[in-house]
């Protein structure tokens, strides 16, 4: 009841005032003030008076009588503690009054009071000020110098923001900023000293000025400093990325962190800055932990005296870097997985596990079988050196070797693929592999002789052995007559010495990408290999040996499919160049129109491949856009090259694939046939549910090209991983299509991927926590995407060895720590889901989900490894491939660990 009463006693006293609009507007204003002023508790009242009579005083005549209030303003407003989410009480009192502190401060004589006073005002504009009239910084300028950082953190963190908005003004009106450098200057040590190094980068890089930032770091802070600029680097335009780089190089040798310096360095592909970090390191156990990033980089570096103490320190560190002891490793893993015994095609295709019909449908067409079994294989069976097809010793001696027999039930080219697929079972072990392939060089079936010369280049891919003897065994055959043959071993070339610019090759297989008597298949895997050979070079004399050929190649021969390659051996010397590929660009503009506009996307997108650049992949989108007639074939190499670029960061990879979803719904066919590659080299060897799903509605797609390319790159983002469902929705393909030989050859190649290497390898062209990309295994990557663009001709037809081309991407995904002594050493590790923690406060989880594992262990995309002992220290601060551990001297043993 008596609420209500008191309610119309409320509204009768209403009734007695006069209306409210009869108010006086200055009577409204005192009376709720008056109304605020009963809501202060009686210290806030107190303040607010004592402030206000602060103001009051500020304005008195009397300079000491000024100079006393100012102090205890500022006083007041640099004690006010207060929780971060509301404005100090000082500053919130004083709102009221900044417009008279403001007006009196235009009137004053130019004084140290007056600098007093900019002070106050300038920390008043915190909250004052209106968006982008900057007043904090028009008053900070002309206040007094000193500490700025005493007025709190906030207060520094919007003075840089104001500062970077300045600068930029100032830039386009073209006035001095000396002034604002002072005070950056005084801002960056602030925040570095106080853990926000993150923000300080920021601010000097609005300024343009990110050398400072060496004078300000110290051991305790670089690396959080230098974490942050390496992954901000993918986001920054060029030229300002390669500066960010090199800050964090500096930073890295200045502390004596030479790994971590040499994984910058060859994120710039800074060949003087590698050889100067390995020079600068001394220590030899540091000098071979060094070698091991090289080699899985790929980078060959000749050490000089300079870079190696003596000849036997030279030899050990050479040996390394030539990556010749991936193999043993690799087979370390196996055995420590239990994963030796070799499989045969019947144990990936599981068809008990299948309907009754698939079975039966086995004998249709049994070489174009028998030819997937080979592959499949020899994918499964990679690296491991043995198999039950090729490798498997005779049962009965009279009957001779059981892979012989095997070899003799492919036909004709399938033949080229069966003998070669024994380089690929003994990859990288060139010593043992020799011996298995040699009896093949010899046969008299032209096929079986290129298959075995291309066999030993796929052993030697990626290792570099001291007598050289892929190029020995290869060089004779380059201009045989018969054309397969040829083909053989230029590809097989390519292969071995794919990154290694090998001056020899230049020479031999120059003449005959220029000789237009050569078959333009010929012509074609020649452009290639070269392109392989000088990945990301630039190299003048090939680029111009390939523009010739294809200026004179006839129209028939242009419109061939293995023209395509001329074009994309051309634009992988430009891999990731970026701008240095436009004057070549000006050239393919004059090519005949059947190939130019091809060339010209296909230049463009390996240009920028990796690097991010959002305007190249708005012009790549714009292409795709235009409804053409039948006879174009840019668009799919346009819609490749969206993937290739964006696949430079997290967020433009999801942002690319959202946009593909968008091509497949209105893009023309022949758009709609590459959007499963691009999709596959997304997340290659990472399979992400959507991704995942996608390629399985487009597996059933009425376009047999799109079901093709969907197949195929469903098997590309479950490359190495063994993953189940993947490989449940292939065998569940396999049944569907047991009547389409074409589309069951494809459904056996993606089940042969899923399994490679029974489930120990990658395709991913990144590593080094995705921090570095691997110019090889990405030219690998996409010869073998250009080539499946027309499956039909080439993949399906008798280039079926451009499947090979895999070979280059394809990395164990390991992690073997290794002692003092280079042997395998068992240590326990965490091994769980990266969390991205650049620019976090503190030491937080870089890991999450994790489980404890002893080593050698697996590594999937997107996962990181630390060490959960501390008894040693890695050399290495990404656990990855090989890693040397020392002991650490601190370590004490533990009584409840032992």
């Amino acid at each position: 009841m008596a609420p209500e009463n008191s309610k119309d006693s409320h509204a009768m006293d209403q009734d007695v005032q006069p209306p409210p609009s009869k108010l006086l507007p200055k009577e409204a204003k005192k009376k709720k003030e008056e109304k605020k002023d009963e809501d202060l508790s009686e210290e806030d009242l107190a303040l607010k008076q004592q402030l206000e009579l602060y103001v009051e005083r500020v304005q008195d005549g009397d300079p000491a009588i000024q100079k006393m209030a100012l102090e205890a303003m500022r006083q007041e407003i640099r004690t006010a503690t207060s929780s971060m989410t509301s404005v100090p009480k000082p500053l919130k009192f004083l709102r009221p009054h900044y417009g008279t502190l403001k007006s009196y401060y235009e009137k004053m004589v130019d004084s140290e009071l007056k600098r007093y006073l900019a002070d106050v005002i300038s920390v008043l504009a915190l909250t004052m000020s209106e968006d982008g009239d900057r007043e904090s910084l028009r008053f900070r300028l002309q206040g007094s110098i000193g500490d700025i950082g005493s007025w709190g953190h906030e207060y520094v963190r919007n003075l840089a923001g104001e500062i970077g908005n300045e600068f930029q003004q100032r830039q386009t009106d073209e006035q001095p900023v000396d002034d604002l450098m002072d005070l950056v200057k005084q801002i960056v040590p602030f925040h570095v000293k106080h853990n926000a190094e993150p923000e300080a980068v920021d601010l000097l890089m609005e300024v343009e000025n990110l050398e400072l930032l060496t004078q300000h770091i110290d051991k305790g802070n670089y690396k959080r400093t230098c974490s942050y600029l390496t992954s901000f680097a993918s986001y920054v335009p060029e030229p300002d990325d390669t500066l960010v780089l090199d800050i964090a190089y500096q930073l890295y040798c200045k502390f004596e962190k030479y790994p971590d310096a040499l994984r910058v360095a060859l994120r710039m592909d800074n060949t003087q800055y590698v050889k100067s970090t390995f020079a600068a390191c001394k220590d030899l156990l540091e000098k071979q932990q060094l070698c091991y990033i090289l080699a899985r980089q790929g980078v060959l570096l000749e050490l000089d005296e300079e870079l190696a103490d003596n000849d036997e320190q030279r030899e050990l560190l050479q040996e390394l870097i030539s990556n010749s002891k991936l193999s043993e490793g690799y087979l370390t893993l196996a055995r420590d997985l239990d994963v030796m015994e070799p499989k045969t095609p019947d144990d990936i295709y599981k068809a008990h596990l299948v309907d009754g019909r698939a079975s039966a449908g086995a004998s249709v067409d049994s070489a174009r079988q028998n030819l997937a079994a080979t592959f499949v294989n020899a994918f499964v069976n990679a690296g491991f050196g043995q198999d039950k097809l090729m490798t498997a010793p005779s049962m009965d001696s009279s009957t001779g070797s059981s892979s012989g027999s095997w070899l003799f039930k492919n036909k004709e080219h399938g033949k080229a693929s069966a003998a070669a697929s024994l380089g690929l079972i003994v990859l990288w072990d060139v010593d043992g592999g020799l011996a298995l392939v040699d009896k093949y060089l010899y046969s008299n079936d032209n096929h079986v002789v290129a298959g075995a010369l291309l066999a030993v280049g796929i052993m030697n891919c990626g290792v570099h052995n001291d007598c050289d003897p892929a190029y020995a065994l290869l060089f004779e055959s380059v201009n045989k007559e018969d054309p397969t043959i040829r083909i053989g071993a230029i590809m097989g070339l390519g292969l071995a010495y794919a990154g290694s610019q090998k001056e020899e090759v230049l020479d031999l297989l120059t003449p005959i990408v220029q000789d237009s008597k050569v078959g333009i298949e010929v012509a074609g895997f020649a452009a290639m290999a070269l392109g392989l050979v000088y990945v990301g070079s630039c190299n003048e004399d090939v680029a111009q040996s390939i523009v010739l050929a294809l200026m004179n190649r006839s129209e028939a021969e242009l419109g061939e499919p293995l023209a395509r390659f001329l074009c994309l051996g051309l634009s992988l010397l430009y891999l990731g160049k970026q701008d240095a590929v436009d004057a070549t660009m000006e050239v393919a503009k004059t090519f005949h129109e059947k190939i130019s506009k091809y060339c010209q996307v296909t230049l463009d997108s390996c240009a920028y491949a990796g690097t991010g650049n959002v305007l190249k992949v708005q012009a790549l989108l714009s292409l795709c856009a235009d409804h053409l007639e039948k006879g174009d074939s840019h668009q799919a190499p346009a819609v490749l090259g969206i993937a290739l670029v964006a696949m430079a960061e997290e967020l433009g990879l999801d942002m690319a694939i959202r946009s593909l979803e968008h091509l497949l719904q209105y893009g023309e066919q022949n758009i709609r046939r590459a959007v499963p590659l691009a999709l596959g080299i997304l997340s290659v060897s990472n399979p992400k549910i959507s991704v995942m799903d996608t390629l399985s509605r487009l597996s059933h797609d009425t376009d047999s090209e799109v079901a093709m390319a969907a197949t195929v790159s469903l098997g590309l983002i479950g490359a190495g991983t063994n993953n189940a469902r993947i490989a449940g929705m292939l065998r569940n393909l396999s049944s569907y299509y047991y009547k389409d030989p074409s589309l069951l050859f494809c459904v056996r190649i993606a089940q042969g991927l899923v399994h490679m290497g029974k489930g120990l390898m990658t395709l991913n062209p990144y590593h080094s926590d995705r921090f570095l990309l691997s110019n090889v295994a990405l030219a690998g990557l996409m010869s073998f995407l250009h080539g499946s663009l027309d499956m039909k001709s080439i993949i399906l037809g008798k280039y079926h060895y451009v499947l090979y081309f895999l070979v280059l991407a394809m990395q164990p995904r390991m992690l073997i720590t290794l002692d003092e002594n280079l042997k395998p050493l068992s240590v326990p590790v965490r091994v769980g889901q990266a969390v991205d923690v650049v620019g976090q406060a503190g030491r937080p989880k870089t890991i999450t989900g994790f489980q404890t594992h002893t080593t050698p262990v697996l590594l999937a995309t997107g996962d990181r490894a630390e060490l959960a002992t501390e008894k040693y220290i890695p050399l290495s601060s990404v656990l990855e491939g090989f890693v040397i551990l020392k002991l650490n001297p601190d370590y004490q043993q533990d009584h409840l660990s032992s």
